[in-house]
């Protein structure tokens, strides 16, 4: 009997595009840092290198103040969700471990690996593989795991531990999520023009580490250099399983939740991943990095980021490398122009104001973007609800926005759950649309943030009594053993006074038989 196939709607892909619900049409403004070729930025007098840029715990220092570092060697790393090791961008010296801005969306310090550049730039020892095509998976997935990669998409999620699990899932399609949907931000695109074998070749090597049939590269419909020069890196490859899509320039498309809805029909389950799908989803860039890890032997160092906005002289995108000051991106950019008011690490839906150019590089950064004033909605009192439904009509994830305030106000929080807090994925969408001016994404990270804290108490709290109750049956089993113990000393006490006795009866009926001869 032949058995259904559960993921025959999701291996046509890419044949039909469907809608997804809510979104929003917005100015892209992305012609600007389009203009000028990507530049390589300069060495800078200090890096100031995060040991948190990924998804989980901060990574732990695997080097000492006043050691000699070579460009490429591992400075930190951590061992959650596989590995999430930290690189030396540059040779030099580790000066510091020290407490410094981190570039975090929660605006709090974190530990930085300082290192004062020799100026050389001298690669370590690098351990490429050079039959990748013949190499087997698991060797790939370790080069992946080893050089540091991480979503660069802006998940930061190790891309270790996500292809090592969609090897072992069946995964039949790779999309590579070229949709650079947020205004502003165009580093994705420059990449796929001046790029595109680098990105055909990661997308080989993710597909062969995974064992997936297929690759679609997603793209934007307004994007046609993109796709002209993407279809001549394919045909040259020779691979005949790689397919460009162009998909409908909506936001937030680009999310992989809806990008996947709008290839397959499907939605990604309340909770899951695309791999329940069959599919495994990755950014254009991170398959480029992946490229480099695999077939150089390089870890990830250095991100191209966007740098636009009305605030800046000349916008631009750089190959910048991580831990570089945001100051020494803008000094390349010519500079801040006149007006120039707030700046912000991402877009300016999913991005988060920095309070100073000081902070360093990290993978998340995908754009540096400068507003003026003229740029910022004036600040608007918050007013009530009126129960208008846009904030619903727009959402990707088809939330009840307006519920789940109420909810999060209330501090009803098994509530917040049921409603699907989980599945926001912060796009600002409704925000964007709310006449009451009510920050309804702050509300969003506030709950999700509350629901965090509260697990982690519960976690705490169910250690705490895992202990208790350990300590409490290692106790009671010392006690049995003690009791047990003393139980057998008392038995044997007794058998030896049982025997005494028994040797002197024998003494006395020897004796009395005796007196009886005598």
């Amino acid at each position: 009997m032949i058995q259904p196939d559960p993921f025959r709607q999701a291996r046509l892909a890419g044949e039909q595009l469907h809608p997804f619900h809510g979104g929003l049409r917005l100015r892209h403004n992305k012609k600007i840092s389009c203009e000028t070729p990507i530049e390589k930025t300069a060495l800078a007098t200090r890096y100031f290198v995060p040991l948190l840029q990924h998804t989980g715990r901060e990574a732990e220092p695997m080097v000492s103040e006043g050691q000699r570092v070579m460009k490429g060697d591992p400075v930190g790393c951590f061992e959650h969700l596989g590995s999430g090791c930290i690189h030396a961008p540059t040779s030099g010296t580790v000066t510091a471990i020290a407490s410094h801005a981190n570039s975090h969306p929660s605006g709090k310090e974190g530990v930085c690996i300082v290192i004062k550049p020799d100026g050389l730039d001298q690669w370590t020892e690098l351990e490429p593989i050079a039959d990748w095509q013949n190499a087997d998976p698991a060797e790939l997935i370790t080069a992946i795991r080893q050089k540091g990669i991480v979503g660069l998409g802006g998940a930061v999620f190790p891309t270790g531990f996500k292809v090592s699990e969609a090897s072992q899932r069946g995964i039949h399609t790779l999309v590579l999520n070229g949709s650079e949907c947020e205004p502003y931000i165009s580093c994705d695109e420059m990449l796929m023009r001046e790029q595109p074998d680098s990105i055909v070749l990661g997308a080989r090597i993710l597909q062969k580490a995974i064992g997936a049939e297929r690759t679609i590269i997603a793209i934007e419909d307004q994007m046609g250099v993109v796709n002209q020069v993407l279809s001549k890196a394919v045909k040259r490859s020779g691979a005949d399983k790689i397919d460009i899509v162009k998909v409908t320039t909506i936001y937030p498309e680009g999310g992989e939740k809806q990008l996947i809805q709008v290839l397959t029909g499907l939605e990604v389950p309340s909770g899951g991943r695309p791999t329940d799908l069959g599919i495994l989803c990755q950014n254009v860039a991170t398959a480029t990095a992946v490229a480099r890890a695999v077939t150089e032997g390089k870890p990830l160092i250095e991100r191209i980021v966007t740098v636009t906005g009305n605030g800046v002289r000349r916008p631009r995108n750089l190959l910048a490398q991580i831990g570089l000051p945001i100051a020494n991106l803008i000094d390349q950019c010519g500079g801040y122009a006149e007006g120039a008011s707030r700046l912000i690490l991402g877009g300016p839906m999913m991005g988060y104001a920095l309070s100073s150019d000081s902070n360093p590089v990290i993978k998340a950064a995908n754009c540096i973007l400068v507003m003026t004033e003229d740029d910022l909605r004036p600040v608007q009192p918050e007013m009530p609800c009126i129960r208008c439904g846009e904030c619903a009509r727009v959402c990707p994830a088809q939330l009840l926005p307006q519920s789940l305030v109420w909810a999060i106000r209330n501090s009803l929080w098994e509530e917040t759950e049921d409603l699907g807090l989980g599945d926001c994925i912060e796009c600002g969408c409704c925000d964007f649309v709310c006449p009451s001016h009510i920050p309804l994404v702050e509300w969003f990270r506030f709950g999700k943030s509350s629901l965090q804290a509260a697990a982690r108490e519960r976690d705490q709290a169910k250690l705490a009594r895992e202990r208790f109750e350990s300590r409490e049956a290692r106790l009671e089993k010392l006690k049995q053993e003690r009791k047990t113990r003393i139980e057998r000393k008392k038995k044997a006490l007794q058998d030896r006074s049982d025997k005494q006795d028994e040797i002197a009866a024998a003494i006395q009926r020897a004796r009395s038989r005796q007196d009886r001869k005598s």
